[in-house]
């Protein structure tokens, strides 16, 4: 079977055939394993006890779980699959490292290039401009979960490395750009299976305002709003991760909406009612050890399994740390839900942990750093990360 882990040790694999998860993000109606809720009297956490590590302290535990993450964790393209490496790209950005078999390269840069590995499965797409010859670009849907699992998850991610439309990207063969990627994307809006819509809004929104709007192939009217409104229309107890998806994607949107001095009213005056209802959720349902709830936003609860545990409270980090001001994130209850994601590294440091779970989790430490103590880079060497930033290679 197809690698799907980090190598690890034999005492590793035993350790993870315990805990294991499954490759992708599915449907959390309820956890796995049976989860015990933990609450007070009155149906709420725990109040956040005093004695909380000092900021420098959170700071070493948080970057210690960073740096061994980059730098232990390393993977390879013929061992693991985009899955595991385009979410890896999601945390450390184009400073992310994988081995191409010879040499430690950046994983953006990899892709771009037009380097091979399992999953990272992009097609010339529809003709965008006769007279230029120009062409779109369709990124397959997987559903072995070795390559994207959503519509537009590729791209949602690698907007987030800050590439210019203008970027060169190799398609079989072919030098292509972002923009014919993104403007492939703007032609499909109507082909979307299951109307899900998480990531399209990241990528359309890291390139147009918000209040842009578009044809679809089939001379169909679209616009950001549009796309904010059905993803409000879904439950999140029912979609992939607690909904933790769709609430990042919305919020990403929300923020560029909020940033460019656009009013909050119609949609987006109903999603700030629900990220703000999701926050309250995470704070309401946090386990008296700080843990946040392995049920997401739905109950209160705690997996015994620690993998779990990686991928529902990491995921629910990262939508905190998205949604939150560098004020809101320094309330204790918060430092206690981080804290706990830095234990819960350091106790799987020996364990081969799925990937999509661990990534997200690094991404929302990643951000959490940002927001409080400032952005650093995690490659030894810093030259070398500034090239990696700007260059392929």
């Amino acid at each position: 079977m197809f690698s799907l882990t980090f190598r690890g040790t034999l005492a590793a694999a035993l350790l993870l055939a315990m805990i294991a998860l499954s490759v992708g993000c599915g449907s959390t109606a309820g956890p796995a394993t049976p989860a015990t809720p933990v609450a007070n009297s009155n149906g709420s956490a725990a109040a956040n006890p005093a004695g909380l590590p000092s900021d420098d302290a959170i700071l070493k535990q948080i970057d210690e779980a960073l740096e061994y993450t980059y730098e232990k964790r390393r993977l390879s393209v013929n061992e693991q699959a985009a899955w595991q490496i385009i979410h890896g790209a999601l945390a450390f950005k184009r400073e992310f490292l994988v081995s191409d078999g010879t040499k430690d390269v950046s994983a953006v840069n990899y892709v771009l290039a037009g380097g091979k590995m399992a999953g990272w499965n992009l097609r010339r797409g529809d003709l965008l401009d006769a007279e230029a010859k120009r062409y779109g670009i369709k990124a397959l849907v997987e559903e072995d979960k070795k390559g994207q699992g959503h519509c537009d998850q590729w791209m949602g991610y690698m907007s987030d490395c800050q590439l210019p439309l203008d970027e060169p990207i190799i398609v079989e063969g072919e030098k292509q750009t972002i923009q014919d990627w993104i403007d492939q994307i703007k032609l499909d809006v109507v082909e979307n299976p299951t109307d899900e819509y998480s990531w399209t809004l990241m990528c359309l929104t890291a390139y147009y305002p918000t209040d842009y709007a578009w044809k679809a192939k089939d001379g169909s009217d679209w616009n950001i709003e549009k796309l904010v409104e059905i993803e409000l229309g879904h439950d999140l107890d029912q979609s992939a991760c607690g909904g933790t998806h769709r609430m990042c994607g919305l919020t990403m949107a929300f923020n560029r909406h909020v940033a460019a001095g656009k009013p909050i009213t119609g949609q987006w005056e109903k999603l700030a009612q629900r990220i703000e209802e999701c926050q309250k959720k995470a704070r309401e349902y946090q386990n008296e050890d700080g843990s946040l709830s392995s049920n997401y936003f739905a109950r209160p609860g705690k997996a015994a399994d620690l993998a779990l545990a990686v991928g529902s409270a990491g995921h629910v980090m990262e939508f905190l740390t998205i949604s939150m001001d560098k004020e809101e994130l320094q309330q204790d209850w918060v430092k206690r839900a981080v804290l706990d994601v830095c234990k819960t590294f350091r106790k799987t440091k020996a364990v081969d942990v799925e990937c999509g779970a661990l990534f997200h989790a690094a991404h929302g430490l990643v951000l959490y750093r940002e927001k409080i103590y400032g952005p650093r880079t995690f490659a030894k060497d810093a030259a070398a990360a500034v090239t990696a930033a700007k260059t392929n290679p």
